[in-house]
């Protein structure tokens, strides 16, 4: 079992024009709005990328994470970080407080504060406070 501790997040919320779900439900879309904790995995250019719905229509995109002993991997970037945890669109929906391929546990780690970020890779509110920084030294 592939295991890492998420170490980079970023917001999508309502009325962002960088969330795949501001429009309004889609075919692609529509685990953005199935609730809490479900992920939803998109493609994007070559990768994969997933997030983690919060309420409906809002979710956390993982960016980055550092995998466990013994694999000790940097997963930087969303799509290193699905690629590194083999994470693809078969599990686009996955309810995650339930499913045993994909989980998404509490974990305690340093007590470094989180950083808050500029936005990279999108045009919209680059400089709203969404993308989030944690130290991912054991406590």
């Amino acid at each position: 079992m592939l295991r890492a501790v998420i170490s980079e997040t970023e917001a999508y919320v309502a009325g962002d024009l960088a969330n795949h779900a501001c429009y309004g439900p889609t075919r692609k879309n529509w685990t953005m709005f199935s609730g809490p904790g479900h992920l939803y995995v998109y493609h994007i250019h070559r990768y994969f990328c997933a997030n983690v719905t919060t309420v409906p229509g809002e979710a956390v995109l993982l960016r980055a994470a550092v995998a466990d002993p013994p694999w000790n991997a940097r997963l930087g970037g969303p799509g290193l970080l699905c690629q590194g945890l083999e994470i693809s669109r078969e599990q686009d929906g996955i309810d995650l407080t339930t499913s045993r391929e994909v989980h998404i546990a509490h974990r305690k780690i340093a007590p470094d504060p989180i950083v808050v970020r500029k936005r990279v890779g999108i045009r919209y509110a680059q400089d709203a406070p969404l993308r989030f920084v944690a130290s991912v030294v054991d406590a």
